[in-house]
């Protein structure tokens, strides 16, 4: 399968400090894919890049062959960090927002799967626990037919209870030729979905490996490589 995103000599600094350091990447379709490092090695900058929400200093990145702007934003389908829905907001206008902003949003996959989590489509989002308020952010997300899915730590605070069904809905409804990367500190919860991973330390790349290349030739699961690699360069 072609590449979907493609990232070459990309550098973003804030202030005096670079977050990401001429990082050349290239990504298929039809995979999932996790980012993997520890706090500050540039994961979320380089989700936001994708997203459009930061601008690089300097390098070139593209998504479909797309410049990263309006074009792009048609055919990604950004979760970020934190919650950004108005605290006043229902989740049934969350709903509507997001059909009136995207076309690739379909309304009933969306209705369909908060009411399997017993989400109330006319409680207002601050009533929401703050897993709830996430649960409600990654099916609107999830709910696109998008090209690219970007999923910054989406179970960060989310029980351990519904995480399975979290990860059964990025599953089964993602489009097959699309790139789902996933941000996240829960690497056992998550390693059993992943295609490929990336390990990100100091804005660099220093893995880019299936998982069935790192079960297969490291003869371990990608949480304890993880581990193992962090360690090391810690030391």
């Amino acid at each position: 399968m072609s590449d979907i995103v493609q990232i070459s000599g990309l550098n973003k600094s804030y202030g005096y400090k670079q977050i990401i350091k001429d990082m050349n990447l290239n990504l298929e379709g039809g995979k999932i894919i996790g980012l993997l490092g520890p706090n500050g090695s540039g994961k979320s900058t380089l989700i936001k890049i994708l997203g459009g929400v930061l601008k690089p200093d300097s390098g070139n990145v593209t998504i479909d062959g797309k410049q990263i702007g309006i074009d792009t934003k048609r055919i990604v389908s950004y979760l970020p960090e934190r919650t950004y829905l108005s605290p006043s907001m229902k989740v049934r206008e969350a709903i509507s927002m997001f059909a009136d902003f995207y076309e690739d949003f379909r309304t009933e996959r969306a209705e369909e799967m908060l009411n399997r989590l017993n989400i109330n489509l006319n409680d207002t989002i601050k009533s929401l626990s703050k897993g709830t308020r996430e649960k409600v952010q990654l099916v609107l997300v999830m709910s696109r037919d998008a090209l690219v899915y970007l999923l910054d730590e989406p179970m960060g605070g989310v029980d351990p209870a519904a995480r399975e069904y979290i990860l059964k809905t990025i599953l089964s409804n993602y489009n097959e030729n699309a790139c789902v990367i996933i941000s996240t500190h829960l690497i056992s919860d998550v390693e059993k979905v992943l295609d490929q991973v990336l390990f990100i330390q100091n804005g660099n790349v220093i893995l880019n490996s299936t998982v069935d290349e790192i079960r297969d030739e490291k003869k371990e699961s990608v949480d304890a490589l993880f581990r193992e690699v962090f360690t090391c360069l810690e030391n």
